[in-house]
């Protein structure tokens, strides 16, 4: 294997009332939440599917199954946790990640820093090496009528030095 890999990921969820919204391992204001059986976090799910993607690993649903009870509303930060075990038993590091959330509604600028707060804790990245932008869709399709959630993420792994 090359010491660079990158690695591309995208998660979508529908969008339901009665839901905790978890964006970023941060749980935030909205009457709506994303319907999935772990927390459905978008953001972080595209951030594992990427990163497991790079090294050729499959994706979550693989390694984290819907049908297996054990990751029924599971926080995603333990998903990413880990991811980021998976590719250190291959020898990789996370170096940055850049990522795009789509949503409608709510405006998650106040929230980003403690999102990447988060990730780059995990991650054990710095927070500069974790970018996190948002999109609507212009009130366009299923993301433009709040019927769902989407979130796009590439990830630069490197070879640990031995």
């Amino acid at each position: 294997m090359s010491r660079i890999r990158i690695g591309q990921g995208i998660d979508f969820h529908q969008l339901v009332e009665g839901r905790d919204f978890w964006l970023g391992g941060v749980l935030v204001p909205h009457h709506k939440g994303a319907l999935g059986h772990s927390d459905a976090d978008v953001l972080l799910h595209a951030v594992c599917d990427a990163m497991l993607g790079a090294l050729a690993l499959g994706d979550i649903g693989v390694h984290f199954p819907d049908t297996d009870n054990t990751y029924k509303n599971i926080d995603s930060k333990i998903l990413l946790a880990r991811c980021a075990q998976l590719i250190g038993e291959k020898g990789y590091q996370v170096v940055n990640i850049d990522s795009t959330l789509c949503l409608q509604a709510p405006k998650i600028k106040p929230y980003v820093p403690q999102m990447q707060a988060i990730i780059a804790g995990i991650l054990r990245v710095t927070v500069e090496d974790v970018s996190i932008k948002a999109t609507t869709t212009e009130q366009m399709g299923f993301v433009g009528r709040e019927e769902g959630v989407m979130a796009y993420a590439t990830v630069l792994l490197e070879k640990m030095a031995q």
